[in-house]
């Protein structure tokens, strides 16, 4: 299992498949070839010093003065490309995403307008219908906007946030509670458990609602067919640990390394035109980041996936009195 993670590793037309672009503008690939490339230099680099200059000494520090350089510019060289190649991804996945979360909404806003508009639908009832498809397509769009402009204060370290006490306990039951209407729609039951008295945690109320919000919205929404969510709170070690399992469609093996990535969706979540930007885990785990958190998972295709977060537990510190 350890021999297969290390080829994979050194797989170099890996990156060409995250980045889906030709082989020879692959980091990876680009970084074996100058490395084939400087050991012949280095070769050639020896025997004409052994030529030209004759003491081994000098000729030894020569050729590792040459082959240092030239390693060094060859992972400044690989880095550039990589940084590129990451930009070009990103851009065609942002275009990719952008363009079909916002597509869907803007065609039943425009339907709905026009119906509205014509007055052909002649009934209070059904024009009610429409307007809840307006509504429920601006929250759409509107939430898209909010997450772009997230990960836009993320990446340029302005996003603002203070930290608090909050019962993890209170605030993950009010958002099951908000959630009710969505599980029940979705035939899937949801189960909640912790232990009494369980300690605060330090963090930003707004985001972390947010981050157990996404967490659950994913967990109901890739469950088809009916199922159960299991939501679990325990202490350990000085922090609270957050778990929620579902019975989804889980997550493909060789998909789970790009899972917090921006924009990234799997392949199986595709096929079923599930809404989603990409966004949400990427948001939860810097936002996690902040407050001091982790965050991780573990999931099957076919059979479900836990992902669990860790938060500090607030700390109470009593003087002593004299």
């Amino acid at each position: 299992m350890k021999f297969k993670k290390i080829l994979e590793v050194l797989d170099p037309l890996r990156s060409c498949k995250k980045y889906r672009i030709p082989t020879w503008q692959c980091p990876q690939f680009l970084f074996l070839l100058m490395g084939l490339i400087i050991i012949g230099v280095i070769i050639a680099t020896y025997f004409i010093a052994i030529l030209k200059i004759g003491d081994p000494r000098m000729v030894s520090l020569f050729v590792l003065t040459v082959g240092g350089a030239l390693i060094v510019i060859d992972y400044i060289i690989t880095n550039s490309f990589e940084r590129i190649a990451e930009a070009s991804r990103m851009k065609t996945e942002f275009i990719s995403v952008v363009s079909h979360q916002l597509r869907s909404p803007l065609t039943n806003l425009r339907y709905s307008l026009e119906l509205l508009i014509s007055g052909k639908l002649g009934n209070k009832k059904k024009e009610k219908e429409y307007y809840k498809i307006l509504e429920e397509n601006t929250q759409r769009m509107g939430d898209l906007i909010n997450n772009l402009l997230t990960v836009s204060r993320i990446e340029t370290g302005r996003l603002s946030f203070k930290k608090e006490e909050i019962s993890l306990v209170d605030l993950t039951k009010k958002i099951i509670l908000k959630f009710k209407t969505l599980a029940e729609g979705a035939n899937v039951k949801i189960e909640f458990s912790a232990p009494k008295n369980l300690p605060k945690v330090l963090a930003d109320s707004l985001w972390l609602e947010q981050v157990v919000e996404n967490l659950l919205d994913n967990a109901i929404r890739y469950i088809k067919n009916g199922g159960k969510v299991k939501i679990k709170l325990r202490p350990k070690n000085k922090k609270i640990y957050f778990e929620i399992q579902d019975n989804g469609v889980g997550i493909p093996k060789e998909e789970q390394k790009f899972i917090f990535q921006k924009f990234f969706r799997s392949r199986n979540v595709l096929k079923y035109q599930t809404e989603g930007s990409g966004l949400g885990l990427y948001i939860a785990k810097q936002v996690l980041k902040l407050f001091g958190g982790e965050i991780w998972f573990k999931s099957e295709e076919g059979k479900g996936s836990a992902f669990s977060f860790s938060l500090p537990i607030k700390e109470n510190k009593t003087k002593v009195q004299k």
